[in-house]
């Protein structure tokens, strides 16, 4: 009876000290694989697919995936934020996707291909190392340099030199940029006897600059007064201040209008 007991005793010792063992293959067997992390280097990278396994392939965020129209009747995506599901129902070459980082932009490139043989079924990990670099903008604490301030002159002669001086002699100023105009004629004096069309016009900082084509449309000389434009403007300057009679040479002349709102709210 006691050689039964020792017996049964050494049998469940061995027991407890296999437990741990078997515990720990059955758990390593259910393990995901490791993924595998792939440096961006600005080089497609080359992703094997095999035929009816799902692909996993995690990018640093939330992505969009352009899919070529040879590929979207043999390969399944699907995405969730970052993470890009693919499946391969039959074989095909190597084909281009373009994967595009919705919140900073970025283009990834994989060349993916799909066969019968087995591959190895970890997921993709992308890293990229771009984003890991400090936005400097953000860094900088200096203040910014302020453009300069141009007075109603500066801009005044700028916006006539742009129109009548010769092209070597024409010169950017920093700050003022083209904004989009109509050309079609307005009612900017009052009237009915001068015809008025913008031409171009500038932006300075809060400034508007506006140069509006003027032409005489009646048989009698007109002298322009700033009091009969219509709109509201911080100044405005005649190139010539009378206008001959219709069909004259000199029946034209440009108006140039400083506003503090765009041309068209001005008037």
């Amino acid at each position: 009876m006691r050689t039964k007991l020792k017996q049964n005793r050494l049998v469940l010792c061995a027991l407890l000290l296999l437990v741990p063992f078997i515990t720990w293959a059955d758990t390593a067997q259910w393990e995901a694989p490791v993924p595998e992390r792939i440096t961006w280097q600005k080089t497609p990278i080359a992703l094997a697919l095999t035929v009816g396994t799902e692909k996993r392939v995690d990018f640093p965020g939330p992505v969009k995936v352009g899919v070529p129209a040879a590929l979207q009747s043999v390969l399944r995506v699907q995405r969730v934020a970052g993470t890009v599901y693919l499946l391969a129902h039959q074989p095909f070459e190597a084909t281009r996707v373009m994967i595009r980082a919705v919140d900073s932009g970025a283009i990834y490139l994989l060349d993916l291909s799909a066969d019968n043989l087995s591959h190895p079924k970890a997921a993709i990990q992308i890293l990229d190392p771009e984003l890991g670099k400090p936005d400097v903008t953000a860094v900088e604490e200096q203040p910014l340099p302020t453009l300069p301030a141009y007075g109603y002159v500066a801009l005044t002669r700028f916006a006539a030199q742009q129109l009548y001086a010769p092209a070597r002699l024409l010169r950017d100023l920093p700050g003022v940029v083209r904004v989009p105009l109509r050309r079609e004629a307005v009612q900017l004096v009052r009237g009915g006897e001068v015809e008025a069309r913008p031409l171009v016009g500038w932006r300075a900082g809060d400034r508007y600059l506006t140069a509006v084509k003027l032409r005489n449309l009646t048989s009698q000389a007109v002298t322009l007064d700033p009091r009969t434009l219509r709109g509201a403007w911080l100044t405005a300057a005649f190139q010539h201040n009378r206008l001959h009679t219709a069909g004259d040479e000199a029946d034209t002349t440009v108006v140039y209008l400083i506003s503090a709102r765009p041309f068209e709210t001005s008037l």
